[in-house]
């Protein structure tokens, strides 16, 4: 889905008295659900299929709130919006592990972005201490991947 059109949909649903919001395409399906302090979205390969529950009326809109947490070693971070993938196949071997000891320039994992597979490299040597996202996940502009010490 189009991040644009994405963008559209979050700002739709926390302008409105619309709770939840789901909407599902030939490339995946998109949950936007309002409510608890925080706004959450996800985005999964679905059948094509739409609803929408009722909504309460008179229900208080909600403003999304970052919390950004600093984790000691070094942080490789996605360079683009995308989906993460640990191997470059189903089924294949994961790049790294935690406690895989990586070279600068070693590729740890794979972005797939407009349906181009995009190796992402270690900027810095080290070891991988943790690995922040699963595998298939969607990830976003800037968001941690592994934590390298």
């Amino acid at each position: 889905m189009d991040l644009r059109k994405l963008k559209t949909l979050i700002d739709l649903v926390s302008d409105s008295n619309v709770s939840e919001l789901e909407i599902t395409e030939a490339e995946g399906k998109v949950r936007i659900v309002k409510g608890g302090g925080a706004m959450v979205h996800g985005y999964a390969p679905a059948p094509i299929y739409a609803t929408a529950p009722p909504v309460p009326m008179g229900a208080a809109p909600v403003v999304a709130a970052a919390v950004e947490v600093v984790e000691a070693g070094h942080t490789v971070k996605s360079p683009m919006v995308g989906t993460f993938y640990r191997s470059s196949s189903p089924g294949a071997k994961a790049f790294v592990e935690i406690g895989s000891v990586v070279k600068e320039g070693e590729t740890i994992c794979i972005i797939e972005a407009m349906k181009i597979l995009n190796e992402i490299e270690a900027d810095k040597a080290g070891t991988i201490s943790r690995i922040l996202c699963d595998n298939g996940q969607a990830v976003e502009y800037g968001q941690p991947l592994f934590i390298i010490e």
